[in-house]
């Protein structure tokens, strides 16, 4: 199939703002349900990329997401939820954006035409071939994230990627692309909506499914989260009163004693 910029193709739905209320939530919600359904198809694509992940991260790597925009924004917030989710240090899932840090809450104007930032920022956290890249464009062609993935290319850093356009510009450069094409956005070339959510989908299964297979979840449990508040450390005991068949002072004194859930049922396990 050819480059089509779909992802900028005008909206089906005409003279939004003489919708009603109803219509309009009503209308956006009938286009963010097909978005599960297009990544569904796409999931031997996120198979591969997510195998390639692993052995990289088994192997001592760590991954980077780089995107501009929404799609960097999105990168930083998965990111973030590794270390509390999965007790994992905050250099091993790393998000990067375009323009830094003041362009999480603030866009910088054409920082993303810059085909040379991106490797830049990269550079700064000593990216090797040890470690993983996924690129995040809505589009497919988003220069500075294109010029960074070229750079990892020509470096033998393995790399993957993530667009709604068929047949982009960033499935030549990456390793591993996956191809979720959501469609015209409700609000014409607004990416933040269905694409922007199939991005933050796909980032989910990501870094779950990786984390599963790195050993960070036990059932269906995270034994690894962080204890840094109540509801956590509730949740925590409550999972060693279970697995433990101890009643609540127990669990907690002896979750208080080893800081994780994963550490006390060892030193259990070892007495």
């Amino acid at each position: 199939m050819p480059f089509k910029n779909i992802t900028e193709s005008n909206s089906p739905y005409r003279h939004l703002e003489k919708m009603g209320l109803h219509d309009l939530l009503t209308s956006i919600n009938t286009e963010d349900k097909k978005v599960a359904e297009v990544i569904a198809t796409s999931i031997p694509q996120i198979e591969l990329l997510v195998q390639a992940i692993i052995e990289k991260m088994k192997a001592g790597g760590r991954l980077f997401y780089l995107g501009a925009g929404t799609s960097g924004r999105l990168g930083i917030l998965d990111a973030a939820e590794c270390p509390p989710t999965f007790g994992v240090s905050n250099n091993l899932v790393i998000g990067i954006i375009a323009g830094g840090k003041k362009a999480i809450k603030n866009a910088v104007e054409f920082i993303e035409d810059d085909t040379k930032q991106g490797w830049k920022d990269l550079k700064k956290h000593k990216i090797c071939s040890a470690d993983f890249v996924i690129g995040i464009s809505a589009s497919g062609y988003t220069p500075y994230t294109m010029g960074a993935l070229e750079k990892c290319k020509k470096k033998n850093i393995l790399t993957g990627g993530i667009c709604s356009n068929p047949s982009s510009p960033i499935n030549t450069i990456v390793d591993y692309p996956v191809e979720v094409i959501t469609g015209p956005e409700f609000l014409t070339g607004s990416t933040r909506m269905k694409a922007g959510t199939a991005q933050k989908l796909i980032l989910n299964m990501i870094s779950t499914s990786v984390m599963i297979q790195l050993g960070k979840v036990a059932d269906n449990k995270m034994i690894n989260m962080q204890l840094n508040n109540n509801k956590l450390v509730e949740r925590a005991t409550k999972m060693l009163m279970e697995n433990l068949k101890i009643d609540h002072q127990q669990a907690k004194r002896i979750l208080v004693k080893h800081g994780s859930v994963k550490k006390a049922m060892k030193a259990i396990i070892k007495d």
